[in-house]
């Protein structure tokens, strides 16, 4: 994952904890929203849709449309919704679901 970002923090955060992404450690802002803690660390994909497996990011970002699903912990949540936390262990959907 990149880290440059077109994305930036406006404040400077008070701690900064591990998540892991996809296996990769990334150091987030603690209480911050998730989905944009993870534009500004240069995510630029959250998931692939289940058909094309074209890449999806946020787009709403109030939980309204679904871009920005991830799995954290086993569970499918809209990381727009979430504030980040230590330990947080994120996986992002790819592509079809066959089975």
């Amino acid at each position: 994952m990149p880290a440059d970002s077109p994305f930036v923090a406006l404040s400077h955060p008070e701690r900064l904890v591990p998540v892991q992404v996809d296996g990769k450690e990334l150091m987030l802002p603690e209480g911050e929203n998730l989905a944009a803690s993870l534009l500004a660390a240069g995510v630029r994909s959250f998931r692939e849709t289940p058909v094309s497996g074209a890449p999806r990011a946020p787009f709403c970002m109030m939980g309204a449309c679904f871009d920005c699903l991830v799995e954290i912990d086993g569970i499918q949540r809209q990381a727009c919704m979430l504030s980040v936390t230590e330990g947080m262990d994120i996986t992002r959907p790819r592509g079809a679901t066959h089975g």
